[in-house]
């Protein structure tokens, strides 16, 4: 199925003349399928047997000349929930024409080749798609584990990110203890680097706490089974340049671990993002959308538990045009890292004007952008106007997968004047768009005592210390 055609669907709703919100489309295709509908079923399975469960209800006899934009359409589902779970196993059941045509783009030469070898490379397991009748659907099974914060003893709770990592100790829950460590991960083809830098961190650390360490929490760009590190920016290096040294760079957590003897855990940055909005404001259901060198996610059910699902929604599609930006790492058109990062704000900026030097790094152009919001910059405040409403599109279409009343968003992006303006757009696109989800769900940004918290303090209270 090619992914360069333009969507000429009247069902498709725009932001603007690029931007052709999913969920608007998915909620036409509802309506309209009357009390029989034809159900397409999608499933992922990932590790241990957990699935994930999404059905897409259509019109009966659609008419051919709508089908590529059907296609399309499900094929966009098929994808966010392999970003939002993660899963080495595709279930597909309907009818042909829809599935034939999904199946074939999930292959080693498909136009999804990128998600079939990072999920075969990530699972270590080979990449499957069957297409099954409806009735044998598997059904979703996913792991739920409740995560309490906890304050007792010396802590260290680590945040690696794209430019640097923060690195934090507490003594009885108070921090005493937190610094900022550059790096450049994504440019060191050598593992020894990534361990000989965050174990000059955590030793900083240890040294804060008079060299006693009862446990060690960690968050960290990129995913996780497990504790082992899949494919990811911070070893992308590696994986391109020094493919030998691969285990060696994804069982970094585990030789920490090993070499610590203490309790220890990590999670994927988002999720310590979503926990830190749960321990300061006591809530569940929470969605957490970190904007930042791309776009990390994180989810707490509203049970308060994580799901196990890798969130990695900088790859999952928001937007059905498929001549919108494309990612430069998966080629694909669309995704949440060109809406919901510092590589959105820069694709905006150079659309409304901006100039910046080639040699300019993405972090740099963020605070020249930030900066002339600061001064009222019409050009600026046509960046941050666009993200919020975006934002307004993705809620609705990230309920579609996720269970949730509160979204948080944080990150460098919403850090000034500019991530007030994306808030409050956002606030009110969703009540313009569809006010039956904007009186359940409160999207906001942490307050002051969540900010202080931050990740790696927040990561720091995961491990469990028997007192």
């Amino acid at each position: 199925m090619a992914t360069k055609k333009k969507c000429k669907c009247e069902c498709c709703g725009a932001v603007d003349d690029s931007f052709h919100a999913p969920a608007e489309a998915l909620d036409y295709l509802r309506m309209n399928a009357g009390a029989k509908p034809e159900v397409v079923g999608i499933a992922w399975e990932r590790e241990d047997g957990h699935i994930y469960r999404y059905d897409v209800y259509l019109p009966r006899n659609i008419q051919s000349s709508a089908q590529p934009f059907v296609v399309h359409l499900v094929e966009r589902c098929v994808k966010f929930v392999l970003w939002a779970a993660g899963g080495w196993k595709l279930y597909l059941a309907g009818p042909d024409w829809i599935v034939q045509p999904i199946a074939k783009d999930y292959t080693a030469k498909g136009a999804r080749k990128f998600d079939y070898n990072f999920f075969k490379d990530l699972y270590g397991k080979p990449f499957e798609v069957v297409i099954v009748p409806y009735k044998k659907m598997p059904v979703t099974n996913e792991r739920e584990v409740i995560v309490k914060n906890n304050t007792n003893g010396n802590r260290i709770g680590f945040d690696l990110g794209a430019s640097d990592f923060k690195i934090s100790a507490l003594k009885s829950g108070k921090v005493v203890f937190s610094k900022e460590f550059p790096w450049d991960p994504r440019n060191q083809p050598d593992p020894e680097y990534h361990y000989t830098k965050l174990s000059e961190g955590l030793e900083a650390a240890a040294q804060a706490l008079g060299g006693k360490v009862d446990a060690i929490g960690g968050s960290t760009a990129g995913t996780l089974v497990g504790k082992r590190l899949g494919p990811a920016s911070l070893l992308r290096a590696i994986l391109e340049k020094n493919p030998k040294k691969k285990d060696e760079a994804r069982n970094l957590f585990t030789r920490i671990e090993e070499e610590w003897q203490v309790p220890f855990e990590v999670y994927n940055d988002g999720d310590v993002t979503a926990l830190a909005g749960a321990i300061t404001m006591k809530k569940s259901g929470i969605l957490g959308v970190a904007m930042g060198s791309s776009e990390a996610v994180g989810y707490i059910n509203p049970k308060g538990a994580l799901t196990g699902r890798i969130s990695e929604l900088a790859f999952a599609p928001v937007d059905l045009n498929p001549d919108s930006a494309c990612d430069e790492w998966s080629g694909d058109a669309g995704v949440g890292a060109m809406y919901f990062s510092q590589q959105a704000v820069n694709h905006l900026a150079c659309k409304y004007g901006f100039k910046f030097p080639k040699s300019m790094k993405l972090p740099e152009r963020l605070k020249v952008v930030q900066e002339a919001m600061e001064k009222h910059d019409t050009r600026a405040l046509k960046v941050y106007l666009m993200i919020g409403r975006y934002l307004a599109n993705a809620v609705c279409w990230y309920r579609e997968f996720y269970d949730f009343q509160n979204l948080m968003i944080l990150g460098r992006v919403t850090s000034g004047l500019g991530g007030d303006i994306i808030l409050e757009t956002a606030k009110m696109g969703l009540e313009a768009i569809a006010p039956e989800i904007a009186e359940e769900v409160d999207v906001f940004m942490p307050d002051e005592k969540a900010r202080r918290l931050g990740q790696s303090v927040a990561a720091a209270q995961i491990p469990v210390v028997k007192k």
